[in-house]
């Protein structure tokens, strides 16, 4: 346990010596991601906005969805669906993140376990912008912000590290076995109806509750709600709190452990 935590100390010093070449490396693949095509990086705000407007039309206008706990439908859809996107697509994005820059790996003494970081960043950038469109959403609704909208912050680093673990154990995995990029997409897309960013917990009977609270992003977006529509903080729940963490952090150590063993051969295999 001590060499692993001496290991994660290295790591974490590592990166920051190496923060420029990283950062270098997250504007490229932000840019390089949508080069060639006429709005260049605006379709990595365009896309999202769309998904949110068709399901607001179909859930809004469509089924006439009512407010909920007297906030508008629209304030209460985004406060899930702005923190799935940047989970879902910091996820797959660093799924394949050895893979992309797979010439670091072969040629250049580089610490390999950060490439996920990268992409991460990259999917950062976009969700920062829609952290700002739901402060702006909210106030054109009249909730303006409040001491409880720092905590955004909060989840924000719960979500980065989530990711990084997970991404930790996927991307190590998609070297050898080329179908964890397409598993990973089937897991996301069925994570995506089995959170409650449609629906609400209370909907699900209550003997359910407990599996729904086991997915970390069960936490996530009924954190971005707490912040900015109930206003709690995190440590009011503090049962949800030591359950998300415990996981997180399992997640966490599980997957540098899985990555630093296999790191060793990626080279062989690429």
């Amino acid at each position: 346990m001590v060499s692993y935590f001496k290991e994660f100390i290295y790591f974490v010093l590592d990166i920051y010596k190496s923060k420029k070449i990283i950062l270098e490396l997250t504007k490229q693949d932000f840019r390089s991601r949508y080069l060639g095509s006429y709005l260049g990086i605006l379709w990595a705000f365009i896309q999202p906005t769309i998904t949110i407007l068709i399901f607001w039309f179909v859930f809004q206008v469509g089924f006439k969805s009512r407010p909920v706990d007297d906030y508008p439908f629209i304030l209460w859809l985004i406060c899930g669906m702005i923190p799935w996107f940047f989970f879902s697509e910091g996820l797959q994005s660093a799924t394949n993140s050895v893979m992309d820059y797979s010439y670091l790996v072969k040629k250049v003494v580089f610490r390999v376990s950060s490439l996920p970081i990268i992409k991460i960043l990259s999917a950062l950038f976009v969700h920062l912008f829609f952290i700002a469109f739901m402060f702006f959403m909210f106030s054109i609704y009249g909730y303006k912000p409040t001491i409880y909208s720092l905590q955004v912050i909060y989840y924000l680093v719960a979500t980065i590290i989530l990711v990084l673990g997970l991404s930790w154990i996927t991307s190590s995995l998609v070297v050898f076995l080329k179908d964890v990029g397409q598993i990973v997409a089937m897991i996301l897309q069925f994570g995506f109806w089995l959170t409650p960013i449609f629906w609400s917990l209370q909907m699900m009977p209550e003997k359910y509750h407990f599996i729904i609270k086991l997915n970390p992003m069960y936490y996530i977006v009924n954190g971005y709600r707490n912040t900015f529509i109930y206003q709690k903080w995190f440590w009011e729940d503090l049962r949800l709190t030591i359950l998300f963490w415990s996981i997180n952090l399992l997640l966490f150590v599980f997957g540098a452990i899985v990555f630093r063993k296999l790191r060793p051969h990626f080279a062989d295999v690429l």
